[in-house]
């Protein structure tokens, strides 16, 4: 018996995806902020599978491979030498070849083959030009049955979103879309709700949110959306993949995150909890959406407290629950009488973490 697709998981029930690999391996050394591309899959591919498997272990369904930002006239804009060495081709096949390689060590896990938005696009250079460039990204994993779905993430254009399903659908998979969208809606002022509608009428069978927005702002958005399709008779599955950061000020601007001072090397003191995470997850799933996972700040230990919030819905926890208990159980084992007290729900889930910086400013007042 062959193992079921992301579509027939998804009306059984929540879909973990994965989380952060451009933000995560830039910490580990794999990857240059700025340029944001994925050499690492030729260059370091030992690193990229290991956040695979510590992802897979935290309890994801979904692996994703590390294509985002392949496309060839990314690797070359602004003066970025990766284009010099490598093409998007290359990149997606050894992306490929790292994740079903994880994947075939986990039970059950989909691949997802992913892509990103185009600099041609930007540059107004016409939807033959924009296409060609989706194709160089989707015909590696058109090719290969190993790949269960393709994702079209971090759009900022619903035009654009439009264009890359119409390409994706071609290669006969599954479709999803992610926006990286505010309530104010794309970079052209599309609202939120008819950027939904648009993308599922376009063909793509999941539609939501990822990156840009901290998790608040993303349900914000997501509601607005599922109103939209509602309205319109429309039913694709919701996704929805934050930022792990807090911020708040940014929700009513269109670069979201990016305008904070601390983008992208100093967002460490907005980081969300673990158990940040699991409020999150819980009222995603309580506002219908089924495929839930991270954008940059997200974690492997905040893809285990999205699992591990839905395990009652999912009928499992993850591998990496043996080492956890939910809610701080574990510190019942402490040497120490006052951390054992810290063993339980109500403390973590009613505290208030600190920032620990005392001249430091809730929010930032001035956005760059």
């Amino acid at each position: 018996m062959g193992k079921k697709g992301l579509l027939e998981r998804l009306a059984e029930g929540p879909v973990i995806g994965d989380g952060s690999y451009c933000f995560t391996l830039e910490k580990r050394g794999y990857v240059k902020g700025g340029p944001w591309t994925p050499e690492a899959t030729i260059e370091n591919p030992e690193g990229v599978k290991q956040l695979h498997r510590e992802f897979m272990r935290a309890g994801a369904d979904v692996l994703q491979a590390f294509t985002f930002y392949s496309t060839d006239d990314k690797l070359q804009l602004y003066g970025n030498q990766a284009g010099k060495s490598v093409t998007c081709h290359d990149l997606n096949e050894a992306a490929c070849k790292i994740v079903q390689e994880v994947a075939a060590e986990g039970d059950d896990v989909l691949i997802c083959g992913g892509c990103s938005p185009t600099p041609s696009y930007m540059e107004g250079k016409g939807k033959d030009v924009v296409q060609q460039e989706f194709q160089k990204q989707v015909e590696v994993f058109a090719n290969k049955k190993e790949v269960d779905f393709l994702l079209c993430e971090f759009m900022g254009h619903v035009e654009e979103c439009e264009w890359a399903i119409e390409t994706m659908k071609d290669a006969g998979k599954t479709v999803a879309c992610t926006m990286r969208i505010g309530p104010m809606g794309d970079v052209n002022g599309v609202p939120p709700g008819e950027c939904a509608v648009r993308m599922a009428k376009a063909g793509a069978d999941v539609v939501g949110l990822n990156c840009l927005y901290d998790v608040n702002t993303s349900l914000k958005t997501i509601k607005i959306m599922k109103t939209a399709l509602d309205e319109a008779g429309l039913s694709p599955y919701l996704m929805i993949q934050p930022l792990g950061y807090h911020c708040p000020e940014v929700e009513d601007m269109l670069e979201g995150y990016i305008l904070l001072p601390e983008t992208p090397f100093g967002l460490e003191p907005r980081l969300l909890t673990r158990f940040d995470v699991r409020k999150f997850a819980r009222a995603a799933y309580e506002l219908g959406v089924r495929y839930l996972g991270g954008c940059c700040g997200f974690e492997p230990y905040h893809i285990r407290a999205l699992a591990e919030e839905l395990a009652p819905e999912r009928g499992r926890f993850p591998k990496a629950s043996a080492k956890h208990e939910p809610w701080g159980g574990a510190l019942k084992g402490s040497m120490f009488d006052f951390v054992r007290k810290r063993a339980g729900r109500e403390h973590w889930e009613n505290l208030k973490p600190a920032l620990g910086r005392p001249d430091h400013p809730v929010l930032q007042d001035q956005l760059w």
